[in-house]
């Protein structure tokens, strides 16, 4: 290495680049042909450098590179570990985000900090004034709007619901409703329809499925009350008439609770009939973890679901596992993915306009703890199907792909019940009330009813 009398330092094609850049950094050099030189360095200031000139040309010297031990090192660079906190200091605040504290509206005159001009306001009020002003958060007001929106949005269900039961004028059945108040205070739409001609032998107790409400059964209802059964219907939580979130489920264990509570008044109104319930597909679930109760066991004399959400299939795995946690932290989080496009439920074309175009049924994305409750419930179900020991019916259609006919089967196989039957209809899918076959399915029910009562 030598060094000219123009200050410009020639550095060999063998020299090692990495004791300069020890000295100077990669900032103090430019490129020149086949020179480095510094931008501003004398001979005087660095002992490398030779007192001697030399004018001779050196060979060219070839162009330097990072290479891989320079990413490398900015991996573990300050910048990068300081981006790398910063990413899982977010995280942790997400996750932490539906634990966040909500703050205590505070008075004005109390010991709490307040501003002086609002102290000096509240002396001279004195006892003159003895209400207080309170300072709300932004938070307790979005929230407060919130629930405003909603039961808004469950009031006008509830209203449509009322509105169809006064509006049918159907000369053979006496259709009421009834608001009832569950354990948790949160009302409840039912609605009840009474044979008028025929002498009442028995009751029958139904639960619809996910995402509709009890008035899509009125003709089977009808049915029912033509051959002496009055029928009872309950919109369960965030469904129909009733309050909450529509197809909204915190827990499905609360829709079994209203049930026990909603049967015991029905039980309580028509002493000394047999009581039976019906359920369809997550219906069907309800009406089975609720059975399996010994209370509620003695006091119904059997069941008959239609396409029990007893096992289910999601569209993939991978919400088996993640599903308890993103239904811990975002239980109202809606995945559409988890639906299968383009699922059928029924092969009847009217059927379906009529479904899908009712504002009571909820055709949205299933929010993921409505998903991860429906998972829960049927996995609880699987473990206890010998439990099981009341009078039963299952029907279920083979080409279901919402629920599992094969989990039917299963259900009726490890059932301890002695009075037990399932019919498997080939080709049929997931609504069977709805399917062209209806009045098939509706006669074997009623067969069924008969035959006990």
């Amino acid at each position: 290495m030598t060094c000219s009398s123009t200050r410009t330092i020639a550095i060999p094609r063998e020299t090692k680049f990495l004791y300069f850049n020890k000295i100077y950094g990669h900032s103090q050099f430019h490129v020149k042909p086949n020179y480095w030189k510094p931008k501003c360095l004398s001979k005087d200031s660095n002992p490398l450098i030779s007192s001697s000139a030399a004018s001779e040309r050196m060979e060219a010297v070839e162009p330097l590179t990072s290479g891989a031990s320079g990413r490398i090192n900015a991996l573990f660079s300050l910048r990068a570990l300081r981006s790398l906190l910063l990413l899982l200091n977010a995280v942790v605040l997400f996750l932490l985000l539906p634990f966040r504290g909500q703050r205590r509206a505070s008075a004005i005159c109390s010991g709490e900090e307040v501003g002086k001009d609002e102290k000096q306001d509240c002396r001279r009020k004195g006892s003159s004034s003895s209400s207080a002003v309170m300072r709300v958060p932004a938070a307790m007001v979005l929230r407060r709007s919130a629930a405003v929106i909603l039961d808004q949005e469950a009031a006008a269900r509830r209203s449509l619901g009322i509105q169809r039961v006064v509006e049918d004028d159907d000369n053979g059945t006496v259709r009421e409703f009834l608001l009832f108040t569950s354990a948790r205070g949160e009302t409840l739409f039912t609605q009840s329809w009474t044979p008028v001609s025929v002498v009442v032998r028995g009751v029958v107790v139904l639960l619809h499925g996910l995402n509709e409400h009890s008035g899509r059964y009125s003709d089977f209802a009808k049915q029912l009350n033509a051959n002496g059964f009055k029928v009872y219907g309950m919109d369960w939580i965030g469904h129909g008439g009733s309050d909450g979130l529509h197809a909204y489920v915190h827990s499905l264990d609360h829709a079994v609770t209203d049930m026990k509570m909603f049967l015991e008044k029905v039980l309580a109104e028509n002493p000394g009939l047999p009581c039976f319930c019906f359920g369809h597909s997550t219906g069907g679930a309800i009406v089975l973890k609720a059975v399996l109760d010994p209370k509620i066991e003695a006091q119904v004399s059997g069941i008959i679901l239609t396409s029990p959400a007893v096992g289910i299939q999601p569209s993939h795995p991978i919400f088996v596992v993640f599903a308890p946690v993103v239904s811990f932290l975002l239980p109202r989080y809606q995945v559409s993915v988890t639906n299968k496009k383009n699922m059928p439920v029924c092969r009847d074309p009217e059927a379906l306009v009529a479904k899908y175009s009712d504002p009571l049924v909820y055709t949205g994305p299933l929010r993921v703890r409505t998903g991860y409750e429906i998972l829960r419930t049927t996995s609880y179900l699987q473990q206890n199907m010998n439990r099981l020991r009341v009078p039963l019916l299952v029907l279920h259609g083979t080409d279901d792909t919402v629920t599992d006919p094969q989990a039917s089967q299963k259900l009726y196989e490890a059932a301890a019940s002695t009075d037990k039957t399932i019919k498997l209809f080939e080709g049929l899918l997931h609504d069977l009330l709805f399917e062209l076959e209806r009045e098939t399915i509706m006669d074997d029910i009623i067969q069924w009813l008969n035959c006990r009562v």
